[in-house]
Parts: structure tokens; sequence; C-alpha cells
């Protein structure tokens, strides 16, 4: 049985391939679930119940925002932060509102670290 598991919802085939390799390094023995999608994201996270959630933010379909807030609506405690090239202060006070962590594309090992060792925010 893995130690935890995260939810890695992404769109970009690569950006998922990006984190996991960084997860798989620095977290032996973790799960990756992947999602290609916010509605895909959400049908996993009931799921697989994961540890952590990282969420993209534009995605074809429901945003990474609504998909986060749907998954929040039924779990409240459930961890989750964006990972998202879209760095604008609207998105993080959003995301600061409804309880989510806040990372910048491309994703760095430290911040990475840091989300799945603390959680969010």
């Amino acid at each position: 049985m893995a130690d935890k598991t995260v939810l890695l919802v992404d769109d970009s085939r690569v950006a998922r391939m990006m984190v996991r390799k960084m997860i798989e390094q620095n977290r032996p023995g973790w799960m990756v679930v992947e999602a290609v999608d916010g509605e895909d994201g959400i049908a996993k996270f009931q799921a697989a119940h994961p540890d952590f959630v990282i969420m993209d933010v534009n995605m074809p379909g429901i945003s990474g925002i609504e998909a986060a807030r749907r998954i929040k609506a039924g779990s409240p405690d459930a961890v989750i932060s964006l990972l998202t090239a879209n760095i604008q202060e609207p998105l993080r006070l959003q995301a600061a509102e409804l309880g989510l962590g806040f990372m910048s594309k491309p994703a760095r090992d430290d911040a990475l670290l840091d989300f799945l060792t603390v959680g969010a925010p």
C-alpha cells in the first residue's frame, strides 16, 4: 500500500509527467493518480480519496478553481493546491478564500515538497 496518494489534475501530459517525476523522486512509495481535466479530477478524487491534490487552473470544461470548489464542498478538509502559470493577484486571492495552496508553473521542487509536507495553504 502506498504511503500517501497525490491526485495530479492537468490537461497537459507534459506538465503531469514533470510533476509526477518530482513526486516519485522525492516521495518514493507514494501513489500518483492523474486526471486530464476538472471533471476527471472530481471523479478521481471521489474514487481515490487522495491525501493531496495538485490542480491546474486553465483546462477544458470546468476550471481548476471550480473543480476545487466542488471537491471542497463535499470534502472540506481536502488538501488542494493550484499549480498554474496564471500568477495574477485576483487568482491568488480566490485561491486563499477557498483555502487552496498556490504554486506557479513550472513547478519547483521546493514549493512542491513544501506543499506535500505542510499542505495548503
